[in-house]
């Protein structure tokens, strides 16, 4: 059956969360004058934190922890690594960082030219992400490309996140969409490709980070234009 209906992870797939979140973190470590307060750099600490922050999000992949104890530690256990036991500022981080980070809206390189280009074909298209529900409506509207999907779902609706199959259940009741007739495009090999596939989707790896994985019946693009010679 011929595809109609297309899923699109959201963070690092289309929306450049590594490079936004970035820029926010290194505003918000310079208005509070992190490295004169504890002599700390900022590369050091972005990559730790965002060592740190992968590694909670595969937990909350996983089921391991919820929402709250990431929103709690993340930052935390940032400045602990540094030896900085600092609550007040680590939840300073958290309480800005997710409104700030709307402040930057960069996208994956041809994130736009691919939508455009999908949408004159006339596939259906959707997103479908594990990312916060009240920051996945806006990072597509404030980025330009809501309009062009008919669906978003963020797997904070029921609590479920990807590889699990009620999520991708919930997604395509959402978009009226067969298995048959539907694709999942994402970076994440666990929860887009496993989780897509294990539930009887096409899919798509989009190997932003250069992973390296393969399997199977698994396109894997390095840019996103390289979808383009697939659909």
């Amino acid at each position: 059956m011929k595809i109609q209906h297309i899923f699109f992870d959201l963070d690092n797939t289309l929306w450049d969360h590594r490079r936004n979140a970035y820029l926010t973190l290194k505003d918000i470590f310079i208005r509070e004058k992190v490295s004169e307060k504890y002599n700390l750099n900022f590369e050091d600490f972005h990559r730790e934190y965002f060592t740190i922050n992968e590694r909670l999000w595969e937990q909350i992949r996983d089921g391991e922890i919820d929402k709250d104890y990431l929103r709690k530690h993340r930052f935390y256990d940032s400045f602990l690594f540094f030896g900085i036991d600092d609550l007040e500022l680590a939840q300073l981080f958290e309480d800005n960082f997710l409104d700030e980070i709307l402040n930057y809206n960069d996208l994956v390189e041809g994130a736009f030219d691919l939508l455009e280009y999908l949408s004159g074909k006339n596939y259906k298209l959707h997103i479908l992400s594990n990312g916060f529900m009240e920051v996945t409506y806006r990072k597509c509207e404030l980025s330009g490309i809501k309009n062009y999907f008919k669906t978003i779902t963020s797997a904070d609706e029921i609590n479920i996140r990807k590889p699990h199959p009620e999520i991708y259940e919930c997604a395509l009741n959402k978009a009226g969409a067969e298995k048959e007739e539907s694709m999942m495009i994402g970076d994440d090999w666990i929860a887009d490709v496993e989780g897509g596939k294990s539930f009887g989707l096409k899919v798509i790896f989009f190997d932003v980070f250069n992973d390296n994985y393969q399997a199977p019946d698994v396109a894997v693009i390095k840019k996103l234009s390289e979808i383009k010679t697939l659909l």
